[in-house]
């Protein structure tokens, strides 16, 4: 299974200008921007470690999830949540050539933590044999940093102040700050039985 990312955040998305007011940085001083490409580079780099902590996208854009077999013939679990669209699916044989499935034949089964793409008959569309499927998805909470929950927020903010803090030393910490654990708990999804049917 491979996960890309087909759009990234935009710039003007990220809170650079609150994070640096988290961060009181240039306090009692002009604000030349010095600093805003440093801020950028620790919050995305928070986004992603909340991101892959809680398998939850915070902003929302589009991604390519390429496998080459259904867990569950039923209804296949998305690797990320909250997804809002399916844009496309589509198959491929061996040789490569694509056929787009006609979008009558699956449906998004919504959830906070497992959405699903789902058969609205009997089963999904057969994967070829030494083919693969590839599922194209808009994530996210919204396109907007306010649309982001607010502990998952402060999460991000708690984690790339603790990046900025700790820019100077070689190696990187060995596990996330117990505070930002804290906040991102409820958001984490608890996989058992191994995955089966994630």
């Amino acid at each position: 299974m491979i996960l890309i990312e087909q759009t990234t955040v935009p710039p003007e998305a990220l809170p650079v200008q609150a994070f640096k007011e988290h961060l009181r940085l240039g306090t009692g001083f002009a604000d030349d921007g010095t600093q805003d490409g440093l801020a950028e580079a620790f919050l995305r780099a928070a986004i992603a470690a909340i991101e892959g902590r809680t398998g939850k996208a915070l902003l929302t854009r589009e991604f390519r999830w390429s496998l080459y077999a259904w867990r569950d013939e039923a209804a296949q679990a998305l690797p990320l949540a909250p997804v809002t669209m399916i844009t496309s699916v589509t198959m491929y044989d061996r040789d490569g050539l694509d056929t787009v499935v006609d979008r009558a034949r699956y449906q998004l089964m919504a959830d906070t933590h497992r959405p699903k793409v789902a058969a609205t008959g009997a089963i999904l569309p057969g994967i070829p044999v030494g083919g693969s499927v590839d599922i194209v998805f808009e994530a996210g909470f919204g396109f907007d940093w306010a649309e982001v929950p607010p502990d998952l927020a402060q999460a991000v903010f708690l984690l790339a102040a603790h990046y900025y803090e700790h820019r100077s030393e070689g190696s990187e910490p060995k596990a996330m700050p117990f505070g930002v654990m804290s906040l991102i708990e409820r958001w984490r999804n608890v996989r058992v039985l191994g995955g089966g049917g994630a």
